[in-house]
């Protein structure tokens, strides 16, 4: 299937949406690699906790960091999909949300490449996407599984916002995809949140070229 028979429709442009994006096996995979990072390696905020590879953004521009090969074959899978034009990832922001937690209403910004794409593991959650104005009106609401793929870009990238609850269940009745998901749980339609672990895979197009003094 084209990667363009994954979009979303009814709704503002533009959000694609994968399911069983990884395999189990991979899931599984990132999911031990993750928890075996140091534990300087997380940076804990008031809501969650997260990793972050590639560099660390800034106006000026990133200085690059290697990926580790984990990760690098996440981002090669999302780049082989044309997801992101014809630019290549090269950021990846691991978020660690347990039942319960969420992230506020907010835009990405302008210091990546106006695409955001993020692989699921462990748990579903539920994406809502907003107006971006005084009213916050919703949009929308989208179900993101276990082992999924999500990808925005154009408006819903730059013109509204998007956040996660923070909830321990979801009832996904007024999901815009959840007719058209894979999970056995489907029969169930309010669902418990379990760990969920985000890696947020993004280009970063400023980035600073060392120099070396001989």
């Amino acid at each position: 299937m084209e990667f363009s028979e994954y979009q979303i429709t009814g709704i503002p442009e533009t959000v694609y949406y994968i399911p069983e994006f990884l395999t189990p096996a991979e899931e599984d995979a990132i999911l031990k690699k993750v928890y075996g990072a140091p534990k300087p390696k997380w940076t804990c905020l008031s809501n969650r906790r997260l990793q972050q590879y590639g560099g660390a953004p800034h106006e000026k521009g990133m200085f690059p960091e290697e990926i580790p090969s984990w990760l690098q074959f996440v981002i090669n899978k999302v780049h082989g999909l044309s997801a992101f034009d014809e630019k290549k990832p090269n950021h990846v922001l691991v978020n660690e949300y347990l039942p319960g937690q969420g992230i506020m209403p907010h835009t990405d910004g302008p210091l990546f490449y106006p695409i955001i794409s993020t692989v699921s593991c462990g748990s579903h959650t539920v994406l809502e996407f907003l107006e971006n104005n005084d009213n916050r009106n919703k949009i929308c609401e989208v179900l993101v599984e276990p082992r999924s793929l999500i990808v925005v870009k154009n408006d819903m990238y730059t013109k509204h916002l998007h956040c996660i609850r923070e909830r321990k269940t979801d009832n996904i009745n007024s999901c815009v995809n959840w007719k058209n998901n894979t999970s056995n749980s489907m029969n169930n339609k309010e669902l418990a949140r379990g760990v969920r672990v985000s890696l947020t895979i993004r280009h970063v197009p400023k980035v600073i070229k060392a120099k070396f003094i001989i």
